[in-house]
């Protein structure tokens, strides 16, 4: 497995948000944990590929929102936020020797944030970032190798994988307040923590499923589904309206 990250910009704070106000990140402290989130990976099996800095972009470390990967095909996206477009080159670049690439073009966005692939079926957000033109390009695109994809409606959160990730093929967790987990098909269903709403952005990598440590009970509902988990501090991160899989596109 290849893992696809970028290093922090130091405009990190001058991110954009959407759902959450606006506090101080400690930049410090956000590279430390970007160093142990990047490290876990590691440890996971996966060889590390870094993107080119870029220091004038201060999302530009949110590298899942740049591309859609499936084994066949990588779509490149188009951010909904203009402030954001730059990002897609770099990334297309390090993407074009190891897979077939395809674009979304304007008058669609798209951010990978907002796509949720279960087996071959994806299920996009209809967020503030993805719009109905993105999600036809990006059904086009994946068409000749027999994927579904399909909007969804969502509220609350950023992205749809801020309400939903998908743990194995047959599980999913949710937060049932800002997206329908029966859209999903999935035979098992664990929801997030009453008191933990932002609990539900995880990544699984190599069996393990990597969780927020921010998020206590929704990871003890995971282990006592029989998940095995592993816990992050990503606290830096979390305040600029990011988790655990906008840090990384993972290649298989």
């Amino acid at each position: 497995m290849l893992a696809y990250v970028r290093e922090l910009s130091p405009r990190l704070e001058r991110c954009e948000l959407s759902f959450l106000g606006r506090s101080p990140i400690d930049a410090a402290l956000a590279r430390q944990q970007h160093a142990a989130y990047v490290a876990e990976l590691q440890s996971l099996g996966c060889r590390l590929v870094w993107l080119p800095p870029l220091p004038e972009h201060p999302d530009g470390v949110f590298v899942e929102d740049t591309a859609v990967i499936a084994p066949e095909i990588t779509v490149i996206t188009r951010p909904g936020a203009a402030s954001r477009r730059n990002e897609v080159e770099s990334v297309a670049a390090s993407l074009a020797s190891r897979t077939r690439l395809a674009r979304v073009r304007e008058p669609g966005t798209l951010e990978g944030g907002d796509v949720l692939r279960i087996g071959r079926a994806l299920y996009v957000g209809m967020s503030a970032r993805s719009n109905a033109d993105g999600v036809a390009q990006l059904a086009a695109a994946l068409a000749p190798f027999s994927y579904s994809v399909q909007g969804v409606p969502m509220q609350g959160c950023l992205h749809l994988k801020s309400a939903v990730t998908c743990i194995a093929p047959d599980t999913i967790l949710v937060n049932p307040q800002w997206v329908d987990p029966a859209l999903f098909g999935a035979r098992r269903v664990i929801e997030v923590a009453p008191d933990e709403p932002f609990g539900a952005n995880t990544l699984t990598v190599s069996g393990v499923t990597l969780v927020s440590a921010d998020y206590p009970n929704t990871q003890q509902a995971l282990e006592g589904a029989g998940v095995t988990t592993r816990a992050l501090k990503v606290t830096e991160l979390h305040k600029a309206e990011a988790a655990l899989t906008c840090l990384s596109l993972i290649l298989e």
